[in-house]
């Protein structure tokens, strides 16, 4: 066996409570610089464009949904690669490591090429059907077709994040993610408002940007698969038909899910421009917001799975759950810290990004709302990405599916369009919803039927 290989063994399992945390913050912490790096990024776009005003906001905040939506199938790679790789850590497989990374690459390749130039032509048509306002789906469509010409090069970058989180190299993302964002900012600037000579190209040029910047990122983490994943099976081969079996089995609740969510934000973005473009605006911010304290909880999440799958690998499910409980304890924390400021000033962090003192307005109470909400919001994140750890993707997707869908949009609907109730109302739905969606997971979490799944 290389020492390559020997470098992705099963770690030593700790038993004492402060070597626990250490084990848990050596991995979830490099996960958590990445998932907020990426949403600081996401803000630097918000704030750049915001400066157009607010129909060109509302623009990329639907725009970004809608291409959210479009990729999700792709994006949900990612959960099966990390899944599949942990489990085999954890059996001491390590040869087969990068199989499932393999398996990911051919199927967002094969998958994202023909999907994606299909997409790109109908991008304006789609826009149309859920921006109200002519003018947000004028400038909305083409930053859209920019963002969808990386849709291929997304889901690979997807997988291999995945594949890292598995095998406890979470740290290689944070120079890609440099990398990116570095070309992400840059292309921005010259781009957005016309610098060293170039067109101003106002909410495409931020399309463009982000679509240079993600293949930037797919070059630097083939670079780094070279480096680090080839004696474990990375590129040797074509994965086994068993390999994207097992791949597909694994991803697609997952990527069903994924599009049911996105395509539930979008919606629920499309319900609120119904009561008007500001508060589109408002929701875009404060939904972005949300995210720089829900990603670090995300990045918990994402360690829990690895922490679940390779206890599962060893065949002990009595300390998967426990890494469940210590992982949440920890994220819970860390969430609470960074939605402070939100929770205790929201007009001073609101008033980065809206520039309308109404629009601005109508934000503070929402904001507040949803900096006290991710404190408990986050250990439905944990419990949820422990259940795609484990490989119980379907309970996942069928919760996700009904409580966005059965009982979050529709109450949007009533209280938005029909009733007429404003923004706050709507986010108090939101809230909910949340509330309803982590007490579920939690409960799937304790009720244990996880413990058996084969991956």
């Amino acid at each position: 066996m290389s020492s390559s290989t020997t470098e992705v063994a099963a770690p030593a399992v700790p038993t004492d409570p402060a070597a626990r945390r250490r084990r848990i913050l050596k991995l979830a912490l490099p996960i958590c610089g990445g998932m907020v790096s990426q949403n600081v990024l996401n803000l630097v776009d918000t704030g750049m464009v915001a400066s157009l005003g607010d129909t060109s906001l509302a623009a990329v905040g639907l725009g970004g949904f809608l291409n959210f939506l479009l990729t999700a199938f792709i994006l949900g790679l990612s959960s099966g690669v990390q899944a599949i790789a942990a489990r085999r850590v954890g059996e001491g497989r390590t040869d087969e490591v990068a199989f499932p990374l393999n398996g990911g690459i051919v199927l967002a390749t094969v998958l994202g090429i023909p999907i994606s130039a299909g997409l790109v032509f109908a991008a304006p048509w789609i826009f149309s059907v859920v921006a109200d306002d002519p003018q947000v789906a004028a400038e909305g469509a083409p930053y859209l077709q920019a963002r969808l010409v990386a849709m291929t090069a997304m889901g690979i970058n997807f997988a291999f994040r995945g594949h890292w989180n598995a095998v406890d190299k979470s740290m290689l993302y944070m120079g890609t993610l440099v990398a990116m964002h570095a070309t992400n900012i840059t292309l921005n600037w010259v781009l957005i408002g016309g610098n060293l000579g170039a067109p101003a190209l106002g909410a495409t040029g931020a399309g463009i940007a982000s679509a240079a910047s993600t293949y930037v990122g797919t070059l630097c983490y083939f670079g780094l698969g070279f480096v680090h994943a080839r004696g474990h099976g990375f590129l040797r081969s074509l994965p086994t038909r068993e390999t994207l079996k097992t791949m597909i089995r694994v991803s697609a609740p997952i990527s069903i899910q994924q599009i049911f969510f996105a395509a539930g934000m979008t919606l629920f973005l499309t319900l609120v421009g119904r009561v008007g473009t500001s508060e589109v605006a408002a929701s875009k911010v404060i939904l972005d917001l949300m995210l720089v304290a829900l990603l670090p909880g995300l990045g918990f999440g994402l360690a829990a799975a690895s922490l679940v799958g390779q206890a599962l690998g060893r065949g002990d499910p009595d300390d998967a759950e426990r890494w469940v409980w210590e992982v949440a304890k920890l994220a819970t924390v860390v969430v609470g810290v960074i939605a402070l400021p939100a929770a205790l000033a929201p007009s001073l962090v609101l008033g980065v990004f809206l520039h309308d003192p109404d629009t601005l307005a109508m934000a503070i109470t929402p904001m507040r709302m949803v900096a006290f909400l991710v404190v408990v919001d986050v250990a439905g994140m944990v419990g949820m990405n422990a259940l795609v750890g484990a490989g119980a993707t379907r309970v996942v997707m069928r919760a996700s599916i009904v409580l966005q869908w059965g009982l979050l949009l529709p109450v949007v609907w009533l209280i938005g369009p029909v009733l007429g109730f404003g923004l706050t109302a709507i986010w108090i739905a939101q809230v909910v919803y949340r509330l309803v969606q982590t007490a579920t997971f939690v409960f799937e979490v304790k009720r244990g039927a996880w413990r058996t799944q084969r991956v």
